[in-house]
């Protein structure tokens, strides 16, 4: 096997046989240099070291795969909403806002009715706050509703925007596949 080389003094490239060691002249400047043949890779240890990044590389997928429908099937399917936000003066004449809404079943199965978030954003959609709490209904049948409404005794300032998340579902041990 041939292996190509350079000069290091006048760049004159060569076509050597294959050698472990030697010293090489060059014939257009006589330059002389040590030559060593090619590092040899064991095929099978590089085949060893590809399979094993393959490998890796399909556990993380499966892994981030698993962990997002693992937070997909913790929250359930239920759905929360906001349908009004009303501002009202009690009887001391102290002003609060009002949250109102809706959470929606949208299985075919019961499930328990997890806390609320009312989460406060501003023009940008940044998050400001979040006020929890609990709703009156603890479950809900399938393609059901339940409304829900929460007095806010002030708003951020900056808040534009509010919504409601359901904070993590537990599902029950037997819903688990």
């Amino acid at each position: 096997m041939s292996m190509k080389v350079k000069c290091d003094f006048c760049k004159t490239e060569y076509m050597v046989d294959d050698m472990s060691a030697s010293v090489v002249q060059c014939a257009v400047c006589g330059h002389r240099w040590s030559v060593t043949g090619p590092s040899r890779r064991n095929t099978w240890l590089m085949f060893f070291a590809s399979l094993c990044a393959l490998l890796s590389a399909i556990i993380f997928t499966i892994a981030v795969i698993t962990q997002h429908q693992a937070r997909t099937a913790s929250r359930g399917p239920l759905v929360a909403s906001v349908s009004s936000v009303e501002s009202t003066t009690d009887s001391d004449g102290v002003s609060h806002v009002v949250v109102g809404g809706s959470i929606t079943n949208i299985s075919d199965d019961i499930y328990g009715v997890p806390d609320l978030m009312i989460v406060f954003m501003d023009s940008d959609g940044r998050v400001l706050g979040r006020q929890k709490f609990m709703p009156s209904a603890t479950l809900l049948d399938a393609g059901g509703t339940v409304r829900f409404s929460h007095v806010l005794s002030a708003l951020p300032a900056g808040t534009k925007t509010i919504s409601a998340e359901l904070s993590d579902l537990e599902i029950p041990v037997g819903d688990q596949e």
